[in-house]
Formats: structure tokens, sequence, C-alpha cells
């Protein structure tokens, strides 16, 4: 698809469409190709961690030519400077490594929660809904801090633990081979004990981390409807339940715990047992003459040293299970499907487009539409064979009894929905073949339920139109009626709000969404229930708004209030996912029962009075269609 300007009338061509299974394959393998990435800095790492093992190894070597030194009555002076600079040089080495590695975590943690963020942004909607938004905070926050464990620090720890060990005891077979093989003997237990016991640690970690997300998940439900909870009594039910998967997640990390705790005991148990029995028959052959003393003592430290080492490998296959388990669950996050990318980092600046002026705004086609729940098997029908058009200038509204498929029509005019059937045009063009991009510049939207965000009224206006100058913003704030709210705000545009818009009413961050969408220009404006939190003068005014904006674009207005919509160009009567009529206010009330039923109920008893409704521009049946 190719996007042009002609004339001031937006060019449009063919482009091929991204699916949302090439996105999701993308998002396989998210972290280690992140950690691939890094590979360099872990390496270094390691091999740090690697020299350090060296010098540690060396140490009780050190010690013995010491003891042998002592023993000879030779000079110990070369010995001790040796056996120092051999302290010094792992202490370095540890320390090196420890910065190196905890440098790549936070490296790998921070492409990740990037990635993360980015696919999160441009998932699919319809798959996004499906997941529980408290899960999906705790993987994007909790489950990213823990993939730095796993693919850093642990896995760090298991080859430098790893290689300490090996080393040791490939030098501990040359001093004596029997001892080792007993040495071998007690650690071998131990070690079967401790693979066991990490395969179970991976299991309950990975059951854990699913508990902590139900319980951040139900925390997040209900905070976000606190005024509902609280008006409803429902504190102390909410309580309970939430509790009980607070209870839930402490028994499953009680679990891991145990498993935790039980690893490094196992490992004591068999270091702590071979030491005593080396040590015993050690001392036996000194006696006999079998074995001379700085042998034992060098065979003993290296002993030693493998107890650090090994208890740390096995607190690192832990943490590494653990960690894997988190990375397991932010991957299946990555690989959520994905909207057509659009260029990284980019918000559309060209609030000029226009749709081409001879062609309607937007048409429906023999549209059919079902929300998909749970397994693709679950289908709630809302929209079958919705056939309309818009032009390109005017108010158009669109009425029906709730659950009629107004708020999808608007969900599929900003695609964030792709229909199951028949065709969506912008401009005459098939919405599915147009860059995503160029939809949403095209088209704006005022939601609902008004979405205002954290940050100053500035930074909400110009959420859509980041480069707006002060003149810009100025008309839209007044065509939105904000002017004097803005006048009375100490910092004026610079007023800062909490979550969700908090320091306005209703009606206020309502106009706040509105004066957003205008200043996008957009050449389609979609308001979703747009006035239902205006009083009546403002209600007034706002009619008076749509009025100006209409002339220059199209106006698709979903409305319970028919009072909003009464001098619209033309209506749109949806029932159960059909269009049952079109037309203008007084065709409807004498032509269909059930436009009659809704706007009868709302404005008079008599349908003949609206006959002194002010209306704008009529437009002929055959042209609205």
């Amino acid at each position: 698809m190719t996007v042009g300007k002609a004339g001031g009338a937006l060019v449009l061509g063919h482009r091929e469409k991204a699916s949302p299974e090439s996105g999701a394959a993308k998002g396989a393998g998210s972290v280690a190709r992140v950690s691939r990435q890094h590979s360099r800095l872990l390496l270094t790492g390691v091999l740090l961690g690697l020299l350090g093992v060296g010098a540690s190894l060396a140490q009780p070597w050190a010690i013995g030519e010491l003891i042998e030194a002592a023993g000879r009555g030779t000079p110990m002076t070369g010995s001790v400077v040796t056996l120092v600079g051999l302290f010094c040089a792992g202490a370095l080495f540890s320390a090196l490594q420890a910065y190196t590695i905890g440098r790549a975590g936070e490296n790998i943690v921070l492409d990740v929660r990037r990635i993360l963020v980015g696919r999160l942004l441009r998932a699919d909607l319809t798959a996004f809904e499906r997941q529980s938004q408290g899960d999906v905070l705790t993987r994007t926050v909790t489950d990213t801090s823990l993939v730095r464990i796993a693919l850093s620090q642990s896995l760090a720890q298991l080859i430098v633990s790893g290689a300490t060990v090996v080393g040791g005891v490939v030098l501990m077979f040359l001093i004596d081979l029997w001892l080792m093989v007993i040495t071998l003997i007690c650690l071998g237990t131990a070690s079967v004990v401790s693979v066991v016991l990490a395969r179970k640690l991976r299991r309950a970690a990975r059951g854990n981390r699913d508990d902590t997300g139900a319980f951040a998940s139900d925390v997040q439900r209900v905070l976000a409807a606190l005024p509902t909870v609280k008006a409803s009594r429902a504190e102390a039910r909410e309580a309970a339940r939430i509790g009980e998967l607070a209870e839930r997640t402490r028994r499953s990390g009680v679990r891991v715990s145990a498993y935790n705790a039980l690893l490094m005991p196992s490992m004591n148990v068999g270091t702590q047992g071979a030491l005593a029995v080396v040590v015993g028959v050690g001392m036996s052959w000194v006696a006999r003459g079998e074995m001379d003393m700085a042998s034992l003592t060098t065979f003993i430290m290296y002993l030693f040293q493998l107890v650090s080492p090994l208890v740390m490998f096995f607190m690192g296959v832990g943490q590494f299970v653990q960690g894997r388990a988190a990375v397991q669950r932010v991957d299946e996050l990555a690989r959520l499907p994905q909207e057509e990318a659009g260029p990284p980092g980019r918000t559309s600046s060209a609030p000029a487009l226009r749709l081409p002026p001879h062609e309607p705004a937007v048409e429906f086609h023999d549209v059919r539409f079902a929300y998909r729940r749970g397994t693709d098997a679950e289908r709630t029908q809302v929209l079958n064979g919705a056939s309309f058009s818009v032009p390109a200038r005017g108010l158009t509204a669109v009425v029906g009894r709730s659950g009629a498929g107004k708020t999808t029509l608007f969900q599929l005019i900003e695609r964030f929905h792709a229909a199951d059937g028949g065709r969506v045009r912008l401009g005459g063009q098939d919405i599915e073949t147009l860059p995503l991009e160029t939809v949403r510049t095209l088209v704006g939207y005022v939601q609902q339920d008004s979405a205002a965000m954290r940050g100053t009224i500035r930074e909400n206006l110009t959420y859509a139109s980041p480069h707006a100058d002060d003149a810009a913003i100025r008309e839209a704030v007044e065509l939105a009626g904000l002017t004097p709210v803005i006048a009375r705000l100490p910092r004026g545009l610079d007023t800062e709000l909490g979550d969700q818009g908090s320091g306005l009413s209703g009606g206020q961050r309502q106009r706040l969404c509105i004066a957003r969408t205008l200043l996008q220009r957009p050449a389609v404006m979609l308001l979703d229930e747009a006035t239902s939190h205006l009083d009546s003068d403002s209600e007034r005014d706002f009619r008076a708004v749509l009025r100006g904006v209409s002339r220059r674009c199209a106006v698709i207005a979903i409305a319970h209030r028919i009072s909003t919509v009464i001098d619209a160009d033309g209506i749109v009567v949806l029932e159960e996912g059909r269009v049952r009529a079109t037309g203008m206010h007084r065709e409807l009330m004498e032509h269909d029962e059930l436009y009659r039923r809704l706007a009868g109920s709302q404005l008079y008893a008599d349908p003949r009075s609206a006959e002194h409704t002010p209306r704008l521009r009529p437009v002929t049946r055959e042209e609205y269609r």
C-alpha cells in the first residue's frame, strides 16, 4: 500500500497486509534472542569468573608448598608472596565477574521489557482482551526481573561453580585416588537428592508464578472498580476472595521455599560427611606413614573449597529453574498476535490527509462479525450483514438498543478487529488494504468511557498530535467548549491530572477527549456516547460544535440520547446486528416503529413536535446511501 497526496486528497494504492501469525512467530523466543545479543558481555563475565576459579584452585597448592618449605626449613617469602598474590587475584576477578554479569543482566532485562511493552502495545486487540490484565502486569514487571537471575546471575554461577568443582575434583584425584573415591560416594549421593529436588522446585516455581499472576489480576480488577465495590458493600466479600488467592499464592510460595531450603542442606550433609571420612581416613594414613601431612592438608583444603561451589551450584540450579519458569511466561506473552507493524517510535504527523471528496467516507457492505471468547468455538455473533454508507461531510447518527452492535461498528472502522465477512471501506478503499497508521490518522475516536491519562492537560490534548502548535490547541479547546474550564485552573494547560484523568469531572474529561480528537483533524470522527456525561446546557453547546465539525469532516455518533443527534443529516437504526432503517429524524419517526419508541420515550409524546427542531442541510436518501 502506498500513500500520496494529490490535490489535497488521499491517494491510495495496495499493500500486502501483515498477518497476526507472523507477528506471533516473531515473538517466539524473544528472551533467548535478547540474551544472544548480550552474549559477549556474558562471556566476558564468565571468563573473568574462570580466571578467578584458577586463582582459587591454585591457593591450596600454594599452601601445601608453604607447609613443605616450613618443614624443610627453607625461606618461605616466595611462597607467602605467591599465596597473597593468588588471594588478591581471586578477589579482583570475582569482583569484576560480579559487576560484568550484573551489568549484562540489567541490559537483558531492559531489552526484554522494551520488546515486551512494544509487542503489548502492538498486540491484536482481540487476543489482548483475552489476557488477564493483572497477570500481564506481573509478567511485564516481576517475571522480567526473574529473567535477569535466570540468564545472567544463575547461569554464570552454574558455569563458574561447575568449573571450580570439576577443577577441584581433578586435582584431588591427582593427590590421592582412594580418598577421592570416598569423597565422590558421599557427594554423589547428595547430588542425586539435589537433582530430584531441583525438578520439583521447577514445577513449584511455575505454579507460584501463575498463582501470583492470578492474585495480581484480582487485585487490579477490584481496585479498578473500587467505587462500585464500596457502593455494593462488597469490601468483605472481595477481601475474602482476594485473601483466598493470596493464601494460594502463599502455599505455592512455601513449597518453593521448602524445596529451596532442602537443596543446600542436602549438599551440606554430603560435604560434611565426606570431610569427616576424609579427615579420619587421611589421619590414619599419615600416622602409618602412607601419606604425608602436606598432601593431606592440600586435599582437605580442596575439599573445603568444594563445599561453597557445590552449594552455590545447586542454589544456581534452583534460581535457574525459577527464572526459566519466568522466561516461559514472558515468552508466552511476547507471542501474542500482532497488528500490522508501523515505523518504530513514530507517531503520524499528517493531519492534513483527506479522503477523496467524491467517495463516501465510510461504507459497510454485508459486514458480519462475532466476538470470540476463550476458544474459537465460543462465538457471540454481533453483526449479521450490516450495510450502510456515510457521506464525506455531515453528521450521521447510529442508534439502537443495547447490544445491537453500535460500538462494534466503530471498532471495525478503527480496525481494532477484522470483519469475519463483507467489506468495510474508507474513502472507497477496502480498509484491510490500508496501512494501519493511515487508518488511525484519518479516523478519530472518542470512546464512551472518556479515556484520559495521568499527566498534564496539554499532554492529554496532544497525545495523538504531539507536534500541534498553540494556535491549533486553542482552536480545539474552544471547539470542545473546554476554554472556561482551563481558564479556572491555576496552571491552565499544565495542570496535572491523576490516573484516568482524575482532577476533572466526567463531563470535563469527555470534552478533553473530544478536543484531543479535534486536534487530530481527522477525516472521520467517531463519537461513542460522547455526550453521556454532559448536562443539558453543555449538550446544547456540543450540538453546535458538531454542526461546525461536521462541515469539514464526516462525524459518526452513537447516541442513546436522541436529543443529541435529532438534527443529524442521517440516522442509522441498528437491530440485532442488522441495519433496520436509515433516514432523518422526521422520516424515521413516521415510518420506523423501533426508532419511534426510542425517540418518543426520551423526547415527547407527540412526534409531530419534532418538526420545529432545527436540522442541518438535508441529505437525500439516495445520497445518504
